[in-house]
């Protein structure tokens, strides 16, 4: 299975008519995932069996929207994994939940390459933030960056603050997953008040696919919100699987914990949920196997 992501700011006049244009286009194309789009602009993971099926894709999107250069970032997944259960093609606020909407005018922070990025993971008068999640931290990260705390990225203006003190330094780098929240988050901060903001060109991702291995300061797998779960630097479906209670990766060391059970809990939940949650979830598991066995998806199922 193949895999698309991709995303860009720019204005989009009528969201609601191309995103009911691009639907159509789409399904006839058999694909699964999700696109969203709204007057910042779109943000997209689409899958098929079918590369060529995937560009093809992407350059609908291009002429429905009026843009070019989406600057498409492929990976694979594993044959039998399907990625995503459907196709979703939905209009939002923002293609990125943060709270504030981006427009052509608002400063953003400078792009850089992978040998720039790696000079400056060395620069000791830099702040290296990883701004994701820290249950996707755990699967991977570069070496020297600090974590942000949060659990969604929608709190991460209300961390920039304490960071910024507690680490006394207005140069920041930052990375994330595929560089989408970057776009906000150095917008954030230079309205902050920090001198200097770089961001990683293209994300992990974009780093993954273009640093020679050598060369590499990545570690670990790369966390994905899809049903891989994460990658690997080859950009090949890796090794985690997810727990489906509280969605964090779990490697085969956490499954032989005595507090991971299939479904109902893992090594970084078993203490955050309740017995009856543990129940819910029991049950759960047992009404998605039955309706596996019938060929059908249970509902309640984890969404990616």
């Amino acid at each position: 299975m193949n895999v698309v992501s991709f995303y860009r700011f720019f204005e989009v006049v009528d969201p609601e008519t191309t995103a009911n244009r691009l639907r159509t286009r789409l399904e006839n194309l058999d694909l699964v995932g999700t696109l969203l789009i709204a007057n910042e602009g779109v943000n997209a993971s689409l899958a098929h069996q079918d590369l060529d099926s995937l560009k093809h894709a992407v350059q609908l999107v291009e002429t429905s929207t009026g843009t070019s250069s989406l600057r498409a970032k492929y990976s694979t997944a594993r044959p039998d994994n399907p990625v995503f259960y459907r196709l979703k093609v939905k209009v939002r606020d923002e293609i990125i939940q943060f709270g504030k909407p981006l427009t052509s005018s608002d400063p953003l922070g400078v792009h850089v390459q992978v040998n720039e990025w790696n000079e400056l993971l060395d620069d000791p008068d830099v702040l290296v933030l990883d701004i994701r999640n820290d249950y996707e931290i755990e699967a991977g990260a570069f070496e020297n960056a600090v974590p942000i705390g949060i659990g969604r990225f929608a709190e991460f203006g209300s961390r920039i603050e304490s960071l910024l003190e507690a680490h006394g330094k207005s140069t920041i780098a930052m990375y994330c997953t595929g560089g989408i929240r970057c776009e906000k988050a150095s917008n954030a901060l230079l309205a902050s008040g920090c001198e200097a903001v770089y961001q990683l060109d293209g994300g992990v991702l974009g780093y993954l696919e273009t640093v020679k291995p050598n060369e590499s300061r990545w570690h670990g797998e790369c966390f994905v919100f899809d049903q891989r779960v994460s990658v690997d630097a080859k950009l090949s479906q890796g090794s985690y699987d997810q727990c489906h209670a509280c969605r964090r990766a779990t490697s085969e060391e956490h499954k032989q914990s005595k507090l991971y059970v299939k479904s109902v809990s893992c090594p970084y939940c078993f203490h955050e949920t309740s017995a009856q949650q543990k129940a819910q979830f029991t049950e759960r598991a047992k009404q998605e196997a039955l309706a596996n066995a019938r060929g059908k998806r249970h509902l309640g199922a984890l969404q990616p």
